[in-house]
């Protein structure tokens, strides 16, 4: 056991369906340590669902743009200044300032814990002053972080280059349980996660006009409005179905459920193109073949257990194509899927776990030096 030392986690996610930050949370409490996650509430938030650790949300009626991320940070910042932490963990560059400016101001550990390229993911790239903004951010901040991790060995070489910096990778893994695959006469397409630019909606949605199934959207994000406008001029209301934020608690049974899983991301910015996302271990741990790129990180993985089908450039016709493969082929998809088995043995949060819990056993260790 490490103790109670207390650590305080930061995000600017509602805690009730960040999955990735429940499973951290989970882990270093479950550790021994005294953990508390602190995000946003924002209007439409639903109750928080009871966990074992505590959790906070800051109360925000601005809820985008940047004067959200202004207010945020300074009520973030105030609120860490007067509470006693042993550690202070910023998720991601949107929540690293006040982290990194309490850390300095009251001599406490600090770790980063770097989901994405931050300054490279769509919403930032394609709005260059924006982007110029978070790189400064980044620059000013990210070399003073000498404790971190990060998803994969891409994001880690990038750091190491940019910053100098060595983190550990922590895969977004899922816990690995009983599985028991059920019949699915109903052959839907699942795709789950945020609904925001850059994850291939403008592609996908018009694509199912060729696909003899049903595509069932879980999440919401920046694109979902022009998403549900893409399905409204292509009249397929009835084949695209949107259930908006699900909670961790009921997504399980959509995943299950599903007989393929989406994971697409256009490569116009370097993070979508180095990504490793989250849903692609979901996919597998449920026994779900799935579509992806052709991207680094998932051809990897993909060399060693060919779990999916990866296409190289993104069209509505070879969406199409590759969907229509997985639906008709049988034996193809039941390679994949029995590989599915095999990997979610190897990629698993039980083995992330331990890497994670060795960067916070080495921040407090070092802290002593």
């Amino acid at each position: 056991m490490t103790g109670k030392k207390k650590i305080f986690l930061t995000v600017t996610s509602d805690p009730n369906y960040d999955q990735r930050m429940i499973r951290i949370c989970t882990s270093l409490y479950n550790a021994g340590y005294n953990v508390t996650i602190i995000g946003r509430e924002r209007p439409s938030s639903k109750p928080l669902i009871e966990r074992p650790y505590r959790q906070v949300r800051l109360k925000q009626r601005i809820d985008r743009g940047k004067m959200f991320y202004f207010l945020y940070n300074i009520k973030l910042f105030f609120y860490l200044l007067f509470r006693r932490s042993d550690a202070l963990c910023a998720i991601d560059l949107d929540t690293i300032l006040p982290v990194y400016c309490v850390s300095i101001l009251r001599n406490t550990v600090r770790i980063y814990d770097a989901h994405e390229l931050f300054c490279e993911i769509e919403e930032v790239v394609s709005r260059p002053g924006i982007q110029k903004m978070w790189y400064s951010i980044e620059r000013h901040t990210v070399p003073h972080f000498e404790y971190g991790y990060t998803v994969n060995k891409s994001y880690v070489d990038e750091y190491r280059k940019l910053y100098g910096v060595q983190y550990a990778i922590v895969r977004n893994a899922t816990v690995l349980k009983p599985l028991t695959i059920p019949d699915k006469p109903k052959r839907y397409i699942l795709y789950q996660g945020a609904v925001n630019k850059g994850r291939c909606f403008e592609y996908l949605i018009p694509a199912m006009q060729q696909v003899n199934a049903q595509l069932i959207i879980c999440g919401e994000g920046n694109f979902f409005a022009e998403a549900q406008q893409l399905v409204k001029e292509n009249n397929l209301e009835d084949k695209v179905v949107f259930k908006g934020y699900v909670t961790p608690e009921q997504l399980p049974a959509y995943t299950l459920g599903a007989y393929i899983g989406i994971t697409l991301f256009v490569a116009t910015s370097r993070s979508n193109e180095l990504s490793l996302a989250n849903r692609f271990f979901d996919y597998m741990h449920s026994g779900v073949p799935q579509l992806t790129m052709n991207y680094p990180e998932y051809a990897n993985i993909n060399e060693k257990y060919e779990i999916a089908t990866l296409i190289d450039n993104v069209s509505v016709e070879n969406i199409a194509n590759a969907l229509n493969c997985l639906l008709t082929d049988n034996e193809y998809y039941n390679h994949l899927q029995t590989n599915c088995l095999a990997a979610r043995e190897v990629y698993c949060w039980q083995e992330e776990e331990k890497r994670l819990l060795k960067v916070y056993e080495k921040a407090f260790l070092g802290s002593k030096r």
